[in-house]
């Protein structure tokens, strides 16, 4: 098996990690974790896996296709911020991986499904793409116990795996403005070792952060820009891939234009920033125009600050505090910074 169909399989072989000899009785499900009311679970199906995440950021793959410019990574990523529930089901002995997967796509188009893309064969390059950028099995929770194989032997974590492909569907389902996303993925064929089928499930939905949890002083920008020179903005908000800035960001705005209006020598960039999910230029243009938002709201009622003072930049993924490699450095990435001149 090449290195890659090895990582794609990671994500179903770790549904497996306490496996040893219960013979088809499989454990009762990860304590407290439950089906998510929009999609039920394939009957009969264990529940190996769940983690929910009340308010966090996603990243889907928008297409089936991979980028021409890094085969690492896939075309149009879809970024989402809202709650996130992922599950990983293993379906009872007997049922084939297309037989799981077909009953999906069935309960899903009763359901209003809008598909965006799917991808039903040699989706392995596309699928690790995805899992290298959102690692969906970090964090998870998973059920206790033991399943045997059907040798009788003992299955391990460390045990290998022929999990070589598998299908991959996403799409929305919900009102649109409010939809609710959903990425499905189910191997291609039962695991080699266990004889089961893994089906992996991600449901984001939108609700608004709950805002008040931060105050902004304008003592610690300053503080902040006398010790290094510049200050992340982190009561800045904005809409996933949007450059309109949210209403939550008030109090981040009335601290700036109190520290301007305190010092009226002080000139300032505002610099955009994002992570490096997509294509350079578009998050690029994406971070100037951002800092953008946020000259205007200063320089306009009620803060009138004047615009020779502030100037906006857009460094897109160039100067990250964090790595891109996980949901928390991205989001540290992803920032507006008030820059002394």
């Amino acid at each position: 098996m090449k290195a890659s169909a090895r990582l794609v399989a990671t994500l179903v072989a770790a549904a497996f990690a306490t496996a040893a000899s219960a013979a088809d009785k499989l454990v009762t499900d990860v304590p407290g974790a439950t089906d998510h009311p929009l999609i039920k679970r394939f009957t009969g199906s264990w529940l190996a896996g769940q983690r929910i995440s009340n308010w966090d950021a996603a990243v889907l793959p928008g297409s089936a296709e991979l980028s021409k410019a890094d085969a690492r990574q896939y075309r149009e990523p879809i970024q989402l911020e809202g709650k996130i529930t992922r599950t990983l089901y293993i379906a009872p002995r007997g049922k084939s991986a297309l037989e799981v997967w077909r009953n999906y796509e069935q309960a899903l188009a009763a359901a209003g499904f809008r598909k965006r893309f799917a991808c039903e064969a040699k989706c392995a390059d596309l699928y690790f793409a995805w899992w290298k950028t959102s690692e969906p099995n970090k964090g998870m929770t998973w059920a206790r116990g033991d399943v045997e194989t059907p040798t009788g032997n003992r299955y391990s974590l460390t045990s290998a795996t022929s999990v070589e492909d598998g299908r991959l569907l996403v799409g929305t389902l919900g009102k649109p403005g409010q939809e609710t996303h959903v990425l499905l993925y189910n191997s291609l064929a039962a695991n080699a070792s266990t004889g089961l089928v893994a089906t992996y499930l991600e449901i984001v939905e939108p609700k608004p952060m709950e805002t008040g949890q931060v105050t902004v002083d304008p003592a610690a920008l300053q503080a902040g820009l006398a010790a290094e020179g510049r200050v992340a903005l982190t009561g800045l908000f904005f809409d996933t891939g949007k450059t309109e800035l949210k209403p939550e960001s008030k109090a981040q705005l009335d601290a700036m234009a109190e520290l301007l209006k305190n010092q009226p020598a002080l000139k300032a960039w505002i610099v955009g920033h994002t992570d490096n999910v997509g294509a350079f230029d578009a998050n690029e243009k994406l971070s100037l125009a951002r800092a953008q938002a946020v000259v205007a709201a200063l320089t306009a009622a009620p803060y009138k600050i004047d615009g020779q003072r502030l100037t906006a930049k857009g460094l897109a993924s160039l100067a990250p505090v964090a790595g891109n490699g996980d949901n928390a450095g991205r989001a540290k990435n992803r920032r507006v910074e008030l820059v002394a001149q």
